[in-house]
């Protein structure tokens, strides 16, 4: 009879133990369907991002890839960091010492002229046999190239202000002249070479640093792209709207 007693006592509680392992189970699975669930939402928020300019690549292909890439963005330190401090050194005796070209390039070949003379006549008396100065040259290869990507780039920009002038697109347009009007302005407090020095210290420094902090300018600019759209519908509505325009002609097919 006790042991009666005992069996019976036992499968109420194994009948609970599995209820509640069932619960658990049903949670899980529930849980876990959820995760399912929120996971492909999740993803498609973050593919619908604002990303500045539109685009959708990473910086690195955005800045063309390759080296000048790795420059920009800092991959290699040495070399950033050795372009960087040449643009200095070449800025620095321009501006601050007003030095100019011309006779810096003398200079520099004066100096080199009585190196190589004193090294030649000194090994001359020392070794008896005159010292081999190597024979520098540009190759051939590479001053077509250079030539093929000057002309390919300046034949695209052509082509840019063409479509531009042509009148198809008024924002374009816009963004162009006041493109063209803050680089004038900038042209006017400063010469050539600082504005060449300010643009590559402005690519050392702007795509890693917005590579770094993404996100929250990528959340600025959207904010901030709203806010012009929305200034220039009240400009469109007020002062384009009101510009008087010909009869458009039909097309001869």
């Amino acid at each position: 009879m006790a042991e009666h007693s005992e069996e019976s006592s036992s499968k109420p509680e194994s009948l609970m133990e599995n209820i509640v392992d069932k619960l658990h189970g049903h949670d899980e699975s529930s849980s876990d369907s959820d995760n399912e669930k929120s996971g492909p939402s999740a993803s498609s928020i973050k593919a619908n991002i604002y990303r500045l300019f539109g685009r959708e690549r990473p910086v690195h292909k955005v800045l063309g890839g390759g080296k000048p890439a790795d420059v920009f963005l800092w991959r290699n330190k040495k070399i950033s960091a050795g372009v960087l401090g040449g643009a200095t050194a070449v800025w620095v005796p321009f501006e601050l010492l007003e030095y100019h070209l011309l006779p810096l390039v003398c200079h520099c070949l004066i100096l080199s002229l009585a190196i190589l003379f004193l090294w030649s006549n000194t090994s001359t008396f020392i070794n008896k046999a005159p010292p081999r100065i190597p024979e520098v040259s540009i190759p051939k290869d590479l001053a077509v190239n250079v030539a093929l990507s000057l002309r390919y780039e300046i034949n695209r920009a052509i082509a840019v202000l063409r479509d531009i002038a042509s009148g198809r697109d008024l924002k374009k347009f816009l963004a162009v002249i006041a493109g063209l009007w803050v680089l004038s302005v900038l042209g006017s407090c400063c010469n050539f070479l600082t504005l060449f020095y300010i643009m590559l210290v402005t690519l050392h420094t702007v795509p890693v640093l917005y590579e770094k902090y993404e996100d929250k300018v990528d959340s600025f600019a959207e904010k901030v792209m709203a806010e012009i759209k929305k200034q220039y519908k009240v400009f469109d509505a007020k002062v384009l709207s009101k510009i008087p325009r010909g009869p458009l002609k039909d097309k001869k097919h």
